[in-house]
């Protein structure tokens, strides 16, 4: 082991999903070779401690490291990190399926080129939080549920506002509303919503999704988010 590589433990350690060609670089890495650094969408700052032959500019590099929450074709000199930067806000009428939760969610991931290693929670109006197809969906994709009061959600200015969730649930957007809340201060939406498709009824679920933003950013949206929020599902 190189003493460039003192204390590193494999990209496996560093706290996020990785993926292609980990050992190839784990090896590279340990070796003391340059390795290139790209931190690309979805990359949240400030990035893991790397060891410090992992460099954006890494003259004469064989491997790369790529930090992204996109879909990307792999490589055989490429490891991708999925950082921790997508939110999914979920609308669900009575009695919606986790099946039709989750499938909906990862069509919408898939379409929209994201990965589903980078999503951290699903997040809902409060008046859905009791809804088992949202509390089963959660776990099956390993993230909580979160759940904000609808005048908070209210607050938030979207793309497809609604009067029928402003009926049933307090609020004029569920889905998009929801996952700009999630996601917090600097968001913005990655999925606009999307509902889920039936052959023989209207869709239950609907979904989009918000990519994090960069700490301490402000953003005019996200208005009364915050003191609401209520965890109502973990990790399991």
């Amino acid at each position: 082991m190189s003493d460039a590589a003192a204390g590193f433990r494999g990209l496996e350690a560093l706290g996020m999903p990785v993926e292609g060609a980990v050992a190839a670089v784990n090896r590279a890495v340990l070796g003391g070779a340059p390795v290139a650094l790209e931190a690309a969408a979805g990359a949240l700052r400030p990035l893991p401690l790397l060891p410090p032959n992992i460099r954006p500019v890494a003259p004469g590099a064989r491997h790369r490291l790529l930090i992204t929450d996109r879909l990307v074709p792999g490589r055989p000199d490429t490891a991708v990190l999925r950082p921790p930067s997508l939110v999914a806000g979920v609308g669900a009428r009575l009695g919606v399926s986790a099946e039709e939760v989750r499938g909906l969610l990862e069509s919408a991931l898939a379409e929209a080129g994201l990965s589903p290693d980078s999503l951290t929670a699903l997040v809902t109006v409060e008046a859905k939080a009791g809804e088992e197809g949202l509390l089963t969906a959660s776990r099956w994709l390993g993230v909580p549920l979160l759940a904000f009061p609808a005048a908070e959600l209210a607050a938030l200015p979207v793309p497809h506002p609604s009067g029928v969730p402003a009926a049933v649930a307090g609020t004029p957007s569920v889905a998009e509303a929801a996952a700009l809340a999630g996601a917090g201060a600097g968001a913005g939406l990655v999925v606009t919503k999307v509902t889920s498709a039936s052959r023989d009824r209207p869709g239950r679920a609907t979904c989009a999704v918000a990519r994090r933003g960069a700490p301490g950013t402000r953003n005019p949206r996200a208005r009364g988010r915050g003191p609401g929020q209520r965890r109502l599902a973990d990790r399991q």
